[in-house]
């Protein structure tokens, strides 16, 4: 007899919201006048209006019905657009409570990514020509980040294996570095001299194939607002929120485990790792609990984020690292 095994962090097809009334939802917003990342350390920024969304992605390019994986699923509410669009961190465009506005400076048409280093296929391509190779999907993920609090979001994008793919790996290439555009012109945050720009970050070639890493286009079925990371971000839902890089140009594969953005900050409260882990505390606060955005509401933390059954595998071999830092 064939038995499945459905993953924990999956819900019953019968708990989700139906696709009509999610799909209607901003208009219910609108009829209300309601409208429409992450990096440790920062101040959290709450503005109370939605930004637009990213001018990066054309109309012509943009899918104008994205389906929905469903294998991708909440086990709570998902968090309201407003929110999910308005508290971020962008450090680029400062740590103040206007970087979120700032971030619509960001220029994201034209938009170019360098693939290089250890691949077959060293290549240039533009966001537009990459995003109209891809089928684009959305799904469902928790968002947890390394502040204690979270969101639950609709996510469009492809996934992180169809890049490794595009590149043709060599076999010596181990880890995927990746790096945010630096443009002086639009974002002032880049005059913090102390901080190592450009932002970068990194990933195992195990962990990019993993079906759960993501390229992500879009959100709230919509191209990705500016300050969310247009045009093209990174999300690794079980881990926390800085692994997932905003506004990428360039993915370089390497034998050498790289030295990442926040890293060379602060070492030892941010590591390589950042798998989440509720019994392993920051150094100056606990993870036990998290804080969802727009509700307050407290939860508990989940190992993984709640995906392990997905991901603890890539980390078995691995007990000498400190995974959840």
């Amino acid at each position: 007899m064939l038995c499945k095994t459905i993953a924990p962090w999956v819900m019953p097809e019968r708990l989700a919201t139906p696709e009509a009334v999610y799909f209607n939802r901003r208009q219910i917003l609108k009829s209300l006048g309601m409208g429409g990342m992450m990096a440790a350390g920062a101040p959290l920024i709450a503005l109370h209006s939605a930004m637009p969304a990213s001018a990066a992605t054309s109309a012509t390019t943009w899918p104008k019905q994205i389906p929905r994986n469903p294998a991708f699923q909440l086990d709570r509410d998902m968090t309201e657009e407003k929110h999910a669009t308005s508290y971020v961190n962008f450090y680029e465009f400062g740590t103040g409570q206007n970087a979120a506005m700032l971030a619509q400076a960001l220029p994201t048409s034209p938009w170019n990514l360098t693939i290089d280093g250890l691949v077959a296929k060293p290549l240039q391509i533009g966001f537009e020509d990459l995003l109209a190779q891809q089928n684009i999907e959305e799904r469902l993920y928790r968002h947890r980040c390394v502040e204690a609090w979270a969101m639950a979001v609709p996510w469009a994008g492809f996934p992180m294996s169809e890049i490794v793919k595009l590149a043709a790996p060599l076999n010596s290439a181990k880890y995927i570095l990746m790096e945010t555009l630096v443009d002086e012109e639009s974002m002032p945050g880049l005059s913090q001299f102390w901080y190592p720009w450009p932002y970068q970050e990194a990933v195992t070639m195990a962990e990019a194939m993993n079906p759960l890493a993501f390229i992500a286009t879009g959100l709230y079925g919509k191209p990705l607002p500016k300050q969310n990371g247009a045009p093209i971000r990174l999300v690794l839902p079980w881990k926390y929120g800085f692994k997932s890089i905003k506004s990428i140009v360039r993915f370089t594969f390497t034998a050498e485990r790289p030295a990442t953005f926040w890293q060379k900050v602060q070492g030892q409260e941010y590591g390589f790792w950042a798998n989440v882990n509720p019994e392993v505390a920051h150094p100056r606060w606990s993870q036990a609990t998290e804080r969802m955005l727009g509700s307050n509401e407290i939860l508990p933390t989940q190992i993984y984020n709640g995906y392990g059954a997905e991901v603890a595998h890539l980390y078995k071999a691995l007990q000498n690292e400190v995974l959840f830092r």
